[in-house]
């Protein structure tokens, strides 16, 4: 297997491992590189320069998203006299080019890491301008420009992590960035009760002041990070020459394609015929739907239990806290143990658990604290389920391919959310729309654990055939149909 090679001379140690990374044990399976130091070294390094920055991506992409169910509380839907249905309509309106230009991005994103902080930039400018709207046509106009310039970014950034870390490692990184979109519900709410009292300043009413300030900030954030985010192992400047040999040997161990040439349309259609895109595609569909309903409509839900507009702004923080610290655990158990498929099901059954309460009784209290199972639930699963899909598709552009349909799937479900509640059912109960994300959830766990069946199936029949017939007699180009190509559980 080749090795990147770097102007230094090798050590003897990282001979060794070079040669352990191309050898194949008894068993079938690929050794694996032993070097506990400088293993912790460098993802150690990798952790600190990168992981920080694209959670701020994160962060702010879904607090630009989604500050507008804060807007809302504060009086963005009188001031611009929309009715639910318009609300409705406006949030629609971000995921049509949202989810269109999800695909196109990720397939260019392998030639064009800069578009990760160009995308953040100018998103960064729309998000402040819908701060300075005065009608509905004009907020219509920024959500659809928000969506565009936002689409893809989940997607590219799973992506772009998969060039810096093996699938083993996967899942408590994207958990990490990702757990970023329930501290942004817990940030929205505290910057929003904090920014509102803003109202008047510069003849502009407290809402828009969330739009301009956060919009400001992410602007700024764009912009330097064309100068912080490494674009590849080799030219990460933080690594030493031993360090980057390390890791993309880490790299190539893990995988059985490293030949691909550039983007091919025949990995696209490859994508595609994969029976675990679809399992997972359905249960992202429905978790997109869960999600969305949650993140766009808690602090309506709290006023509905009979808080106070700025009070519910306060009490939307805690459930989304208590999401970030049980996403983290979880994708720590499910990185540990290589067992994404029992965490999502477990973290859909916490779901319907959350909706069974909110459904099932009248008191303010429990339906408040069926939040803590319901938004901990769904934003536990979308990030492992992400780092679940990744890892169980090879070479790069069926990768990229299949991460780009999740979200897309992801971002669907998020249409539907903005009907569900926003006006086909009524507050304070919400009960169809309840009833409905309950189902949602139940399915979802049953297609995350036919996913997990099919796929221990798949590594079964591979290591039946791993035992007659030797690598090399292998047809080239399999990617993750290869026999050494293990599945991810």
């Amino acid at each position: 297997m080749p090795i990147l090679q770097s102007n230094t001379p090798e050590t003897e140690d990282l001979k060794l491992e070079k040669s352990a990374a191309s050898s194949i044990g008894s068993s079938g399976e690929l050794s694996i590189l032993k070097n506990p130091v400088l293993d912790k070294k460098v993802w150690s390094k990798l952790d600190i320069h990168i992981l920080p920055i694209v959670a701020m991506f994160y962060l702010l992409s879904f607090l630009d998203r989604t500050n507008v169910a804060n807007a809302r509380v504060a009086g963005l839907q009188a001031d611009l006299k929309m009715t639910n249905k318009q609300y409705s309509i406006a949030l629609t309106v971000t995921y049509v080019p949202y989810i269109l230009a999800e695909l196109p991005s990720n397939l260019m994103l392998k030639d064009l890491i800069s578009m990760l902080p160009t995308m953040l930039t100018l998103w960064g400018i729309v998000a402040m301008a819908q701060g300075l709207v005065r009608t509905y046509s004009g907020l219509l106009a920024c959500r659809f420009f928000l969506g565009l310039l936002e689409g893809g970014l989940f997607p590219g950034i799973v992506l772009y992590l998969s060039y810096f870390y093996p699938r083993y490692k996967m899942a408590l990184r994207v958990s990490t960035f990702f757990s970023a979109a329930s501290l942004s519900g817990a940030f929205s709410g505290i910057l929003a009760y904090g920014i509102i009292r803003m109202d008047g300043v510069g003849n502009r009413p407290g809402w828009s002041w969330i739009f301009i300030l956060e919009g400001l900030f992410t602007l700024l954030f764009g912009f330097s990070s064309y100068f912080t985010l490494p674009r590849s192992i080799d030219t990460a400047w933080f690594l030493s020459n031993q360090e980057k040999e390390y890791v993309n040997a880490k790299l190539l161990e893990d995988s059985t394609n490293t030949d691909e040439d550039g983007f091919t349309w025949k990995e696209v259609i490859e994508a595609l015929k994969l029976p675990q895109l679809w399992f997972l595609n359905i249960a992202f569909f429905l978790d997109g739907t869960i999600l969305y309903a949650l993140a766009y409509f808690t602090p309506s839900i709290i006023v509905g239990l009979g808080y106070t507009a700025a009070k519910a702004q306060l009490m939307s923080v805690p459930p989304f806290a208590v999401a970030f610290v049980v996403a983290m655990a979880s994708s720590f158990i499910s990185d540990r143990y290589r067992c994404r498929g029992i965490v999502c099901v477990v973290s859909s059954v916490f779901c319907a658990i959350g909706f069974a309460m909110f459904l099932g009784s009248n008191s303010t209290h429990v339906q408040y604290g069926s939040l803590f199972f319901s938004i901990p639930g769904t934003y536990t699963l979308a990030p492992t389920g992400s780092a679940w899909n990744s890892n169980n598709a090879s070479p790069q552009t069926r990768r990229a391919t299949v991460i780009a349909f999740g979200f897309i799937m992801t971002n669907c479900g998020g249409i539907l959310a903005t009907w569900l509640l926003g006006s086909l059912s009524p507050a304070p109960r919400y009960t169809e729309a309840t009833i409905i994300l309950l189902v949602f959830s139940i399915v979802c766990a049953l297609f995350c654990a036919i996913n997990l069946f099919y796929l221990r199936r798949q590594n079964m029949m591979k290591a039946e055939k791993r035992r007659t017939l030797r690598r090399e007699e292998e047809n080239p180009g399999l990617g993750d149909r290869s026999a050494w190509y293990i599945y991810n559980l």
